[in-house]
């Protein structure tokens, strides 16, 4: 079973998580596919769109803490660096993407896969989803974007209040704080971002391209690419200490 399903439609490719059984949480495999998918993409010039979207009942629950724990305390921090350092690269990779990127997000959405969320252009958010950060639960240090990106789209103040004390922040303040174009019922998620792949399709695509480059200039990408860097440097250096494995014991037994 493909963990990352790469389908084509029209003019416009689908990548779609596809660990349900695990709610899509993150394992090296998975985003090292998600990264080759949106690197092979990358140099398509026939798409106007990339649709990310995920099976079963959530979008993506971050970090798998049970991969993590299973690992010999020896081998945990290679774990964590194969599964972090390649979780960047593609958050990167989509972030790098010439056509727009638009987000289908049903379900809860926590943990590094924040990341995901971030890279796409437009989203759309399920009534039902939330986002939450864990990080203080389990004992990690923040990954995914959380510390490198969010305080830059909401502000520090409110990425301080949300990840300090572990907020669930529902569809609508996702929405008010920027973080979602749209929020509807289930039903209505492929309704919105249908329209936003027809709009899409008229615009002219050398101008889409140029302005994704614009929005995202080599300064700044660089300046993501290193505060992303930082996030991994400070999660492993956690990741072996005995704190943090009782810290993921705890997490599991809930």
């Amino acid at each position: 079973m493909a963990l990352v399903q790469l389908d084509f439609a029209e003019d416009y490719a689908t990548l779609t998580l596809n660990r349900p059984h695990r709610h899509n949480s993150l394992v090296p495999e998975l985003v090292e596919s998600l990264l080759a998918h949106a690197e092979s993409l990358a140099a398509r010039s026939d798409l106007t769109a990339v649709l990310l979207q995920a099976e079963g009942p959530s979008f993506s629950t971050g970090g798998d803490v049970a991969g993590f724990y299973e690992q010999p305390r020896a081998q945990r921090r290679a774990y964590a660096e194969r599964l972090v350092g390649g979780l960047n690269r593609a958050i990167l990779a989509l972030y790098d993407l010439p056509m727009p990127l638009l987000g289908r997000v049903h379900g809860p959405i926590t943990g590094g896969s924040l990341g995901l969320l971030l890279a796409c252009d437009l989203v759309a958010v399920s009534d039902r989803a939330f986002l939450q950060s864990y990080y203080v639960e389990v004992g990690f240090s923040p990954d995914g974007g959380w510390s490198a990106l969010l305080p830059g789209r909401i502000g520090e103040a409110a990425a301080r209040e949300i990840q300090l004390l572990n907020q669930r922040v529902p569809a609508d303040r996702m929405h008010s704080l920027g973080l979602a174009q749209a929020v509807a019922e289930d039903a209505a998620l492929d309704g919105i971002l249908h329209t936003w792949l027809r709009d899409l399709r008229y615009k002219q695509r050398l101008g889409v391209s140029a302005t994704k480059r614009a929005l995202l200039p080599p300064d700044r990408r660089a300046h993501i690419a290193a505060a992303l860097d930082a996030e991994k440097t400070a999660f492993l250096a956690l990741i072996d200490r005995p704190e943090t494995e009782a810290g993921m014991a705890r997490f599991l037994k809930r």
